[in-house]
């Protein structure tokens, strides 16, 4: 039987796991960066709105609503570029955004040679790595960091 040559292979990508100490060290680097996220995402999603608010009124519009219209369009165009930047400053550290409004950020780690995530929550008062989950486990779940720290730790590449 022969292979599909013209078929795309299913590609593995190695990303780079956190221990729980060194993901508590980059903590202060992700908050900033998700902070910029949120208020990029926010800006984008306000400029937006204005101007499908501009395009909407009733009535043909006039030279100063067709410049207000492209004014809010560039700078909604600014605020996603911007969004976009802080979004690959952090997908450099093999951290990934799971909603920037409500600030929240996966950092992958091995748990029982499985690939597993720490959420980091940005408005979390008291500790902003307080749940884990496993990478097949519903979004929603949430598992106490107790959990994940318990067993030997594991340092190796998760394929």
């Amino acid at each position: 039987m022969k292979r599909n040559r013209k078929g795309s292979k299913k590609q593995q990508e190695t990303i780079q796991v956190w221990p729980y100490d060194q993901a508590r060290r980059v903590l202060p680097y992700v908050a900033s960066i998700m902070r910029s996220l949120r208020e990029h995402c926010l800006e984008a999603q306000q400029q937006q709105l204005a101007a499908h608010r501009l395009v909407k009124r009733p009535g043909r519009p006039d030279r100063t609503a067709i410049l207000a219209h492209t004014e809010t369009v560039k700078a909604a165009k600014e605020a996603e570029e911007h969004f976009h930047q802080a979004l690959d400053e952090l997908h450099t550290l093999d951290i990934y955004c799971l909603d920037p409004v409500a600030g929240l950020a996966l950092i992958p780690f091995a748990k029982e040679k499985r690939l597993a995530w720490f959420v980091f929550d940005l408005f979390e008062e008291s500790d902003s790595l307080r749940f884990w989950r496993y990478h097949q486990d519903p979004l929603e779940q949430r598992r106490p960091i107790a959990e994940a720290l318990a067993g030997p730790p594991e340092n190796s590449n998760v394929v």
